[in-house]
């Protein structure tokens, strides 16, 4: 009976996840995690622009053979997702970025390690390479802000390239910190326990508290360099051989401009809706993406994905895979490794029967005609 009754409260869908992980966390935490920047209208609308589109399925086409497998960088993917970065994991639970990277690794999806984890970037690659399932790993990146002190800089982008990290995400949307309210009325801060794992080995450097206002808003204005142009993109390939995959994109020209200084990935996003606070929804931004980089270079998408239908979608007007973010948080929050498991699980069984419903064999069928425009 105790086996019956567990089952009927497993969340069944992402939203489920969302309503049990409040239940779980802090105020401060949950306040973190899901909260966007002043009036959160971009937060809102990332997942609505989802809502606005209407599918066009296609009928009487076979689908009993279905294929979800896909390549990133021409690295594996079992289905078109990532894992997006998140900084400070262990918020959530203690085991933080080390369960996630196992369940990413085990279901065989990639993952994309914040610069700021409460989890060292070798601690994460180990786990993420020890996976002795008969899926070959996916692809695992290093997200990159780049600091005032550039030989900071210079060192993480080395530290991975050591672990293993096969790509460089570079977020490009972030020259100052955008303003959640939220954070800046708690007075944000890491608990005692937690640390930046990659930066205070490297120069003591952590979230610090500061009276009325948010100790992440302090530490972005301290640390991350407002200065950064395009030639800065240069620098880090004059640095290492990762190939660089820019997130933050939403507009065509800087979509141009990045393939032009080298970029291999294109990440369309808005920041999760916590930077510029009326800026565009990332969906709204991904067919002029995709259209003004012409093949030149991947490109994925994030921000307010929650159904299989979403991921289609965005299948449908061009990406190459999405990044998912705060759904990951909240299985990790309801049961660590197990919950981000089965995160990954519920999207993936619905983008199967989405693509069944509308007559897609394999991601290859899916096109713009699924599309009403």
């Amino acid at each position: 009976m105790e086996e019956s009754e567990n089952y009927f409260t497993k969340p069944l869908n992402l939203f489920e996840y969302e309503q049990q992980a409040q239940k779980c966390l802090s105020p401060m935490a949950w306040d973190y995690y899901a909260s966007g920047a002043w009036d959160e209208i971009t937060l809102r609308d990332n997942h609505a622009a989802f809502d606005r589109i209407k599918l066009r399925p296609r009928v009487l086409v076979d689908v009993s053979d279905r294929h979800l497998t896909t390549t990133i960088l021409d690295q594996p993917l079992q289905m078109p997702l990532l894992i997006a970065p998140m900084a400070f994991q262990c918020l959530a639970h203690p085991e933080g970025e080390l369960a996630t990277a196992k369940a990413a690794s085990s279901a065989g999806v990639g993952m994309v390690l914040s610069t700021l984890s409460t989890k060292s970037l070798e601690e994460v690659a180990q786990i993420y390479y020890s996976n002795h399932s008969q899926i070959p790993n996916p692809p695992l990146w290093f997200q990159l802000y780049i600091h005032r002190d550039r030989h900071l800089t210079r060192a993480l982008v080395e530290r991975a390239y050591t672990a293993g990290y096969q790509a460089l995400c570079v977020t490009v949307d972030a020259p100052v910190l955008g303003r959640r309210e939220r954070d800046t009325r708690n007075q944000f801060t890491l608990p005692p326990d937690l640390q930046l794992a990659n930066l205070v080995t490297l120069c003591g450097l952590n979230i610090p508290e500061e009276q009325g206002e948010s100790g992440l808003f302090t530490y972005f204005a301290q640390q991350l360099d407002p200065a950064v142009t395009w030639r800065d993109l240069e620098w880090l390939q004059s640095i290492s051989p990762l190939p660089l995959a820019i997130k933050g994109i939403l507009r065509a020209d800087d979509a141009v401009r990045a393939v032009e200084c080298g970029a291999k990935v294109i990440i369309v996003s808005n920041h999760g809706g916590r930077q510029l606070d009326g800026a565009i929804a990332s969906l709204d931004a991904l067919a002029e993406v995709v259209k003004a980089v012409d093949g030149r270079a991947e490109v994925i998408v994030d921000g307010g994905i929650r159904r299989g239908t979403d991921i289609l979608k965005a299948l449908a007007l061009g990406a190459k895979a999405v990044l998912v973010g705060r759904p990951v948080l909240w299985g990790l929050a309801v049961d660590r490794q197990a919950g981000v498991n089965h995160v990954i699980e519920i999207l993936r069984d619905e983008l199967d029967l989405a693509m069944a419903l509308s007559g897609c064999a394999k991601l290859e069928d899916i096109d713009p005609s699924l599309i009403n425009f």
